[in-house]
């Protein structure tokens, strides 16, 4: 079932890892989505400016997670620097950190709203996601309110605390992106052009080399069709990951997911 917003957060993680399609597997923002996106173009649903992660150069530094998704992905088109735009960054940062510092035990998260995605699946990095916090995210960005904790898993700790994501309504413009954190230094990035696979073909989504979900080879509304699957032009918010304990602003706010952003 595709519902009208996120009715719960840990859904929206379900999906983006492509383990559940259930009634809670895929959630979605219409807010008057054009339904005519037929392939990877220079422009989102929205009309917003979008740099296809597919043609973008230097794709190996995102890891191989978010290169396998390139067909799936509009990613912000970098801006020139602004004066102010550094300092602004690292606001962001420090308060971030502060944020962070409740949190590196994650029972205090659970206690404070926060939900463990895919509890069951093992995973290098797992989402903790606030429901609430995403909702006003909607519409206001408040850095000591992520939406997701970022925990990566080490040799000998399940939940070490490395990051955050911070999101935005799908709709949200460029220029609104750019008061939350400067274009000049994150590129904030959405999933787009998802195939969902047929009720009798899910088990695609497992495959190594699946046609349907956001690794596919799937990617236009014509060869969705063409395979029984059901096409979205955008799925879920605009997200951007931060990693405070970074010592620069190239990999604070990095889109690599592979490797840890912690310095023990």
């Amino acid at each position: 079932m595709i519902c009208a917003r996120l009715v719960t957060i840990a859904a929206l993680a379900e999906a983006l890892l492509l383990f559940t399609m259930g009634s809670r597997g895929m959630q979605v923002h219409p807010e008057g989505v054009a339904d005519t996106v037929s392939s990877v173009t220079t422009a989102d649903p929205f009309g917003n400016p979008c740099d296809p992660m597919a043609a973008m150069p230097g794709m190996s530094v995102m890891g191989e997670s978010m290169a396998a998704m390139a067909n799936h992905m509009c990613v912000t088109p970098a801006r020139p620097p602004q004066p102010g735009d550094e300092e602004k960054a690292r606001a962001v940062l420090a308060q971030v950190r502060t944020v962070m510092e409740k949190y590196k035990d994650y029972k205090k998260a659970i206690a404070d709203g926060y939900i463990q995605a895919n509890p069951t699946v093992d995973q290098p990095q797992f989402h903790f996601n606030n429901e609430a916090n995403a909702k006003l995210a909607d519409t206001q960005f408040d850095p000591s309110r992520p939406t997701s904790l970022l925990y990566f898993r080490t040799a000998h700790r399940r939940f070490t605390l490395e990051g955050v994501m911070f999101t935005a309504r799908p709709s949200a413009t460029e220029d609104e992106l750019n008061q939350r954190i400067p274009l000049s230094i994150a590129r904030w990035h959405k999933h787009t052009n998802f195939c969902a696979a047929p009720a009798n073909q899910v088990k695609d989504y497992f495959g190594s080399s699946p046609r349907f979900g956001m690794f596919g080879s799937i990617h236009t509304r014509e060869a969705c069709a063409a395979a029984g699957g059901a096409f979205m032009p955008v799925v879920f918010t605009w997200m951007v990951h931060v990693f405070p304990y970074e010592d620069d602003l190239k990999n604070a706010f990095s889109m690599n997911d592979d490797v840890p952003h912690f310095h023990p």
